[in-house]
């Protein structure tokens, strides 16, 4: 993972997301900080993060929050994260702010366990190994910070074959078709922000 900006919402998601999803709600009888009473879900026709799907995308310029990856628009791959579950609070099912741009791989990974919130993740906390495509801690972390890197490595499953795959080809390819240094940015930030540190651009 890398260090995430927030993004400012967009000028219609108050009108497009939080007052259809608030009324809702408020129907409902549920206060903010509180979970949809049992019985009821987010159906298809509440799921009103939806309408901002696109917007997340643009704001976020297509990365993924934490696979740090370019995810291609049309794909279907691309999804809502409540970095907060809505399970734990209906209301921030409904806030931009709680929203962070994940494939559904990560997403489905995380479901509601608490990680390393990338709008808090500092510069450097994750190192990369080319030769195998592993993440690990900086080992100059402090000893809570690197429990929660290893944490959330465990959690989103960064280490599984695919994703160590994916990240050593991201940067192979580069090498062997001599791309330019700004396509492996764009295409892997993560991948290009190891291999500037480590002096392999």
């Amino acid at each position: 993972m890398i260090p995430v900006d927030p993004q400012p919402e967009p000028s219609d998601f108050d009108q497009k997301v939080r007052q259809p999803g608030q009324k809702w709600l408020i129907r409902l009888g549920v206060n903010p900080g509180h979970s949809l009473p049992k019985g009821k879900n987010f159906a298809n026709h509440h799921e009103y993060w939806r309408e901002s799907l696109k917007d997340l995308w643009e704001k976020y310029g297509g990365v993924c929050a934490y696979l740090c990856i370019y995810l291609e628009l049309g794909s279907g791959a691309i999804s809502t994260d409540h970095f907060i579950p809505k399970s734990h609070d209906a209301w921030l099912a409904y806030e931009w702010s709680n929203f962070r741009l994940s494939c559904l791989t990560a997403n489905r990974d995380k479901s509601t366990n608490n990680i390393l919130d990338p709008f808090h993740v500092k510069e450097g906390m994750f190192h990369l190994n080319f030769s195998n495509g592993n993440i690990f801690p900086n080992p100059a972390l402090t000893s809570p910070e690197k429990t929660q890197v290893e944490n959330t490595i465990t959690v989103l499953k960064l280490n599984k074959p695919m994703h160590k795959s994916m990240r050593k080809q991201h940067y192979d390819e580069y090498k062997e078709y001599k791309l330019p240094k700004e396509y492996l940015k764009s295409k892997s930030p993560f991948v290009y922000k190891e291999a500037k540190r480590q002096g392999l651009l």
